[in-house]
C-alpha cells in the first residue's frame, strides 16, 4: 500500500489550484517549474451529479480541469436519483441539497437555496399566494429529486422551518423539465437559484412568497477512505473555484 501524501504535498496541490498552474505557483513559492510538474495529479476520478447541475455547472468545470491536468482520466456520470457513493464505486458525488450520511464526508463548496416562482402569466390567471398555506390550492409543479420527499416543500422563513403538502397534474424527474413548464405558465416552482436566476433576471419568471427559501448548498461528497487523495482534493477545490467565479 502507497504511503499517504504529505501535510506539505497536500498544501503544494491547494497552491496550483490557488496560482492556477504550476508555473504561477513556483514563482510564488520560490521553486523550480519543473519540480512541481512531478506534483500533476493522474489516474481515474468517477464523478457523479444530478442532471441539470452536472450540465450547466460541473461539466464545464471538469472541462477545465481535463485541459489544466491531461494525466486525469475523469468519468462523469449524470444520475437523478440517490446514489450509494460506495457501493457503485464512484469517488465524488456533487451534490445540490442535504449531505449528512455520517460514513461519508461533505464539504460545502458554493452556497445555494431553491426559491419559490412561477410566470407571471400563471399568476395572472390564478392569483399570488399570500401564505404557505396557500401553496395547497394552487398548481405546483414537482420535482422528484435525488434526496427528498416527493410532494412536501420543506423552507425557512420568518418562523423558522416550516412545510407544506403541494401538487398539480404535472410533475417530472427532471428539473429542466420542470423548468420549462413553469415558464409556459403552468404553476408554481421551488428550483435552485443557480437555474431560475436569469429568468427571475429577465422576468420570465418572478418570486413566489420571497420571504421563503429552501438551503440547497453545493456539497462535495466522497467516502472517507479518500480523505487523503490527493488528485481528489484537488478536483474538489478546482470545481470550488470554478462555481465562485460564475
Amino acid at each position: 500500500m502507497k504511503n499517504p501524501p504529505s501535510l506539505e504535498d497536500l498544501h503544494l496541490f491547494c497552491a496550483v489550484v490557488r496560482h492556477r498552474g504550476f508555473t504561477a505557483t513556483a514563482r510564488a513559492l520560490g521553486m523550480q517549474a519543473v519540480s512541481m510538474e512531478t506534483l500533476a495529479p493522474a489516474g481515474l476520478l468517477r464523478i457523479c451529479t444530478s442532471s441539470g447541475f452536472g450540465r450547466n455547472r460541473v461539466a464545464p468545470a471538469l472541462s477545465a480541469l481535463a485541459l489544466r491536468y491531461p494525466a486525469l482520466e475523469i468519468q462523469l456520470e449524470l444520475l437523478d436519483r440517490a446514489i450509494d457513493l460506495i457501493a457503485e464505486d464512484f469517488h465524488l458525488d456533487i451534490r445540490v441539497g442535504e449531505a449528512h450520511e455520517p460514513h461519508l464526508i461533505s464539504r460545502r463548496i458554493a452556497a445555494n437555496a431553491r426559491v419559490l416562482c412561477a410566470a407571471p402569466a400563471y399568476l395572472a390567471r390564478a392569483g399570488t399566494p399570500a401564505a404557505l398555506a396557500d401553496l395547497t390550492g394552487h398548481r405546483c409543479i414537482v420535482i422528484r429529486e435525488r434526496h427528498g420527499d416527493f410532494g412536501r416543500w420543506v423552507l425557512q422563513g420568518p418562523r423558522g422551518e416550516e412545510s407544506v403538502k403541494v401538487g398539480g397534474p404535472l410533475s417530472a424527474s427532471n428539473g429542466e423539465v420542470v423548468h420549462g413548464w413553469a415558464l409556459d405558465g403552468h404553476g408554481i416552482i421551488l428550483r435552485s437559484q443557480w437555474d431560475v436566476g436569469p429568468a427571475l433576471a429577465r422576468g420570465d419568471l418572478v418570486r413566489v412568497l420571497p420571504d421563503y427559501e429552501q438551503p440547497a448548498h453545493v456539497w462535495a461528497v466522497y467516502p472517507t477512505r479518500l480523505s487523503a487523495s490527493a488528485k481528489l482534493r484537488v478536483c474538489v477545490e478546482f470545481i470550488e473555484t470554478f462555481l465562485e467565479n460564475r
